[in-house]
């Protein structure tokens, strides 16, 4: 009987322990099916993309490809125009402070050439005195001694005054050369920015010309496109702005990620690791909304560039911070972009979240934010045609023509 209840709890303790095997290994195969099930997703909408490119590709006009190219070319000669504007505003106050040290110079000069003129005047109103006269008619040993050192002051003080006008002059001729080396360069780039600003107003024009071509569906989409480029391009000077304002706030943000990194790294060579939580993903990024499907990629219907994934979800539904980062932009337009905002992160990624609901923004310009931290609710304000979050990833130099990439590479 003994061995009878020996063998029953025997056989309890292998049926335990094969039972926590079983679920371990259950919970093992849960896991790794979810990871297979995310990553299967992420290849599926890569697959997805490039399919939807071969054919927006495929349906996309000779006249809708011109139109990008000159949208493309005006842009860019809009950059130059701008980098053109900032160069004669440096030049001329660069003119401006050479003017001020000629002038001041020019000044000095003159005050020391008159001092001079009237030494020399002075000397010739003493007739034939020598230095050496004035030596010999000492009285005694110590009249000797007082004069000769009256008379080594007088003739150093003379040599200074000399040299002190000589390097007037040197200062004023080079003044003079400064000023006008930078007048012929102001020149330079005033024609350099005419030549660019008719060959900006030649591309317009045929721009002009080649939209009148367009369909009418393919006229509202271009006419939603420069609503948005010239939006954009409003607010890349804002970010400009910021990049100088909250380089304290992103570097204090990205040695804060170094360390953290730092005590990953020694946590796992110690062994204490303990799994955590894993990064599902296969990017840098997370989805900006936790529901919603996507209802337009990086191409519109007729081929051209959207540069970003709009997002189908209801007024009020809360947006998410993608990753980390210092906000560099805020506001509540009522066209273009509406109500958005745009984040800085660390490893040089932009992310911007536009058409949310006016008023509903949580975070302010200056401020860090974490992955996954709210920063606004879903709306269908500015160029909108239904509630949606337009989601754009952009990389430097973060223009909007050539520099918005496909989120879903970061995910």
């Amino acid at each position: 009987m003994k061995k009878i209840g020996l063998k029953i709890i025997g056989v309890l303790v292998v049926a335990i322990f094969l039972l926590q095997n079983t679920v371990t290994f259950a919970e093992i195969s849960t896991e790794e099916k979810k990871l297979n099930s995310e990553k299967n997703e992420i290849n599926n909408q890569k697959q997805e993309a490039e399919k939807d490119l071969k054919e927006v590709q495929a349906q996309k006009s000779k006249t809708m490809e011109q139109v990008e190219e000159l949208s493309t070319k005006i842009e860019d000669y809009e950059t130059q125009i701008d980098t053109l504007n900032t160069q004669i505003s440096e030049l001329n106050n660069k003119i401006s402070d050479s003017q001020k040290k000629l002038d001041k110079a020019q000044e000095d000069y003159t005050k020391q050439e008159d001092l001079l003129n009237k030494r020399l005047v002075a000397s010739y109103e003493a007739g034939e005195t020598s230095y050496l006269d004035f030596l010999l008619s000492s009285e005694s040993i110590t009249d000797f001694i007082s004069n000769y050192y009256l008379i080594t002051e007088v003739a150093t003080s003379d040599t200074e005054l000399l040299e002190k006008i000589q390097k007037q002059k040197e200062e004023i001729e080079k003044a003079k050369k400064e000023l006008e080396e930078s007048k012929k360069e102001l020149s330079n780039s005033k024609a350099s920015k005419q030549n660019v600003s008719n060959q900006l107003q030649t591309a317009k024009k045929e721009k002009d010309k080649q939209v009148e071509k367009l369909s009418e569906d393919e006229k509202e989409i271009q006419k939603h496109i420069e609503e948005l480029r010239n939006a954009s391009s409003k607010i890349e000077k804002e970010i400009q702005a910021a990049q100088a304002r909250y380089a304290a706030q992103l570097e204090e943000l990205r040695k804060k990620k170094e360390q953290e990194e730092a005590n990953k790294n020694n946590n796992t060579n110690n062994g204490s690791n303990n799994g955590g939580t894993s990064n599902t993903g296969s990017g840098v990024l997370r989805r900006p909304v936790n529901s919603g499907k996507i209802t337009a990629t990086m191409y519109y219907s007729n081929g051209s560039y959207h540069g970003a994934l709009d997002y189908g979800i209801p007024v009020g539904t809360p947006i998410y911070a993608a990753a980390d980062g210092v906000v560099y932009a805020t506001a509540n337009l009522t066209t273009s972009y509406g109500t958005y905002i745009v984040i800085q992160h660390t490893n040089g990624l932009q992310t911007w979240y536009a058409h949310g609901t006016p008023g509903s923004i949580a975070v302010s310009p200056g401020q860090i934010v974490s992955k996954g931290q709210q920063i606004m609710k879903s709306g269908n304000s500015g160029n909108s045609s239904g509630p949606h979050l337009h989601f754009e990833v952009r990389v430097a130099p973060y223009n909007y023509s050539n520099c918005r990439v496909d989120p879903r590479n970061y995910f």
